[in-house]
């Protein structure tokens, strides 16, 4: 079928929702490690990665490979929550490769279903059983999903209008400002004397709200508020966990944050198959059977991935990459934030979730479109205004460079451009 032709069926048969496709419109047909190839055989360099699902790059061979073999294997695929094989390897695998040495050997593991909200309405749904209570603290910049529980936590306007009803039961707070910040944590403590809530639930980077990052005071604070406060902390790591911010879970650099209940999803499964779990500080796991479930919670192609993709983790040579390519990152995007105009830009995120935040929202859109023009795939984020990076974390360090060059030379042609456009309107 010609390309105009499978364009046109898009036209006809899918909803006016549709979005991704809008920014970057081609039609792809391959993808391998962190590029994908559309039906023309153009290549495009992908940074953006299925929004953080695809941490361990496109069709990684190695877990391609336990999959086809289980599915040849005559596997059961869909199995509710009953016992498998490949669910008792993962969680075995899960615990020792992850939970263990990351001191979180006492949480229990539930699947909730295939999604990441879903994980966060099992969590708010959790924290409300065990605390007796029903108000949410939640986030400015906070996106937790779209479904109507993890919507109320969700600060984005576009998305908190669509939901058709009241939304309630959530308060959102400013998010932690930088170093030097009191203002956000004295915000916090008087919300939670006002009215203790079940749970706080943040990311300690935010991805759809523009790679703000919470600092290690803010966040040991934040802890110590719930605890005086009854309540439980939510850690929403669907996006900058699985490695995305140089280790496994994103806050594995504050100790003192200990979070009850932690979200997975994006990247859990290793090659972006539905999966998602919620992991449950053990004295807290009080559900009683049958409380709350979902078809699929079974998903065996997804396990055997995750097991697979969990090996990465024990290869030092993969886990000295992952540090290796999130310090030319963090490189690339400060450097190409102070080659722009005084102002312009500055470098935002953390590891290998980084990007560009830019004054003008106008001029990461035209940035975004041509890096598309010259086939980079990139997103943006944070109303508009960042320009976010998630790159594989296999992606050689070399390819990353060629792309960051690439980049450089697009903002500032934007940018040098839009500069011109302004003179020439001010003369």
């Amino acid at each position: 079928m010609p390309e105009q032709d499978l364009t046109a069926v898009f036209e006809r048969r899918e909803s006016a929702v549709r979005s991704y496709c809008r920014g970057f419109p081609a039609v792809f047909e391959r993808a391998s490690g962190h590029h994908l190839w559309d039906v023309d055989g153009h290549r495009y360099t992908d940074l953006l990665c299925g929004a953080g699902a695809l941490n361990y790059g496109h069709n990684p061979p190695e877990i391609v490979e336990r999959v086809t073999a289980y599915l040849a294997s005559g596997g059961p695929v869909q199995s509710l929550d009953l016992y498998t094989r490949a669910k008792a390897e993962f969680l075995d695998r899960f615990g020792s490769e992850v939970l263990a040495p990351r001191g979180l050997a006492d949480h229990v593991v539930q699947f909730p279903g295939p999604a990441g909200t879903l994980a966060v309405e099992a969590a708010l749904k959790l924290a409300r059983k065990i605390t007796g209570r029903t108000e949410i603290v939640a986030f400015r910049g906070g996106f937790h999903g779209v479904s109507l529980g993890s919507l109320a936590a969700t600060s984005s306007a576009l998305m908190r209008g669509a939901a058709g009803t009241e939304l309630r039961d959530v308060t959102i707070l400013p998010y932690d400002d930088g170093p030097g910040d009191t203002e956000t944590s004295a915000a916090l403590e008087r919300a939670l004397a006002d009215r203790p809530p079940a749970a706080i639930l943040l990311e300690t980077v935010q991805g759809e709200g523009g790679l703000n990052v919470a600092g290690r005071p803010w966040l040991t604070r934040l802890r110590e508020l719930a605890d005086a406060a009854g309540a439980l902390i939510i850690v929403d790591d669907i996006q900058a966990g699985c490695g995305r911010t140089g280790t496994f879970f994103s806050f594995e650099h504050v100790p003192g944050l200990r979070p009850d209940l932690v979200c997975l999803s994006k990247s859990l499964s290793g090659m972006g198959l539905p999966m998602a779990a919620l992991l449950i500080a053990r004295p807290l796991d009080r559900w009683a059977p049958g409380e709350h479930n979902g078809t699929f919670r079974g998903h065996n192609l997804a396990f055997v991935a995750a097991t697979a993709a969990l090996e990465n983790w024990s290869r030092t040579a993969f886990t000295a990459h992952v540090e290796d390519l999130s310090e030319a990152i963090r490189a690339s995007v400060t450097q190409i934030a102070a080659a722009l105009p005084d102002g312009v830009a500055e470098a935002a995120g953390r590891g290998a979730m980084s990007g560009l935040r830019f004054r003008d929202p106008g001029l990461v859109e035209r940035i975004r479109a041509e890096l598309f023009r010259a086939r980079i795939i990139a997103e943006s984020a944070g109303d508009g205004r960042v320009l976010k990076f998630l790159p594989p974390l296999t992606m050689p360090v070399a390819d990353w460079r060629e792309t960051a060059a690439t980049v450089a030379e697009v903002a500032q042609d934007v940018v040098g451009a839009a500069l011109d456009t302004a003179v020439g309107t001010a003369a």
